[in-house]
């Protein structure tokens, strides 16, 4: 398999961003940051940052995460270079969501109940034992989500099922583990970093202007807007890297590699 280039790669993403910024931003905008703001709107307030309990809010979460989903499969698609409109983007992402999420799903289930379970059987605070026994299983994880990061794009630019989406990103990112688990790692200083300080400057101007940063609020509409604005920029830049990367790994293997235009 042929080496990464994760600067090309960036080169690439840049020309797509600057390119077709309006277009990502209009997905990116009504997939991503709308349900966001209103599934953060629905989750009642705790004390202490506790989880909620069970409720309503969940499903709320539930459906904003899916369209979610869409809406980044939609941006991998403008991302490879399709002349799809916005429309035609997000019904090719609809179409292939499930997929998707069958092939999350299948490879993510196993170390969610494995944690649960062990959780489950752990004591307040959990024992020596159970972290040790949670440290290799979070090490192979890691492990996969780097094997498991073309997904998304292989979703969107093939048409096979949630087993060939496992197996093709497996087979795309052989030999460019440690390239991808460093780009993983740059973009996870960076988001934390922007969201912490997001968070926290939008947190302080609420509490000044309107003193309430609680959810049904405006400070807290405030802060979800600001903060939810600024996790779609990140993920923007996370999904058309994946795609890029896709392409350069793909199109190496297989010169032949085609992406489809509108209407396929």
């Amino acid at each position: 398999m042929s080496k990464l280039s994760i600067s090309k790669a960036w080169e690439a993403s840049r020309d797509v961003i600057g390119r077709n910024g309006s277009l990502l931003a209009t997905v990116a905008l009504a997939l991503l940051v709308l349900p966001g703001v209103v599934s953060d709107m629905a989750k009642p307030a705790t004390d202490g940052g506790a989880f909620p309990e069970p409720g309503p809010w969940l499903i709320v979460a539930a459906i904003a995460f899916i369209i979610g989903l869409i809406g980044q499969l939609a941006i991998v698609t403008q991302a490879l270079g399709s002349r799809r409109t916005v429309a035609e983007a997000i019904g090719h992402g609809m179409r292939r969501a499930p997929s998707y999420v069958a092939a999350t799903f299948i490879w993510t289930a196993p170390f969610a109940l494995l944690m649960y379970a062990m959780a489950r059987g752990a004591g307040t605070p959990p024992s020596g034992g159970v972290v040790l026994g949670l440290l290799p299983l979070l090490i192979v994880f890691l492990y996969l989500c780097v094997r498991m990061i073309l997904t998304p794009a292989v979703a969107t630019a093939e048409s096979g099922g949630p087993l060939h989406i496992i197996k093709r990103s497996w087979a795309l990112t052989s030999g460019n583990w440690w390239r991808l688990f460093g780009f993983v790692v740059v973009w996870a200083i960076a988001a934390m970093v922007v969201l912490l300080a997001v968070q926290a400057i939008g947190g302080l101007l609420s509490g000044m202007i309107f003193g309430d940063s609680e959810p049904m609020s405006v400070g807290g509409l405030v802060v979800s807007v600001l903060t939810r604005l600024a996790g779609a920029a990140l993920t923007v830049v996370l999904v058309v890297m994946q795609a890029r990367l896709y392409l350069q790994v793909a199109t190496a293997a297989e010169p032949e590699v085609t992406v489809p235009s509108s209407g396929t």
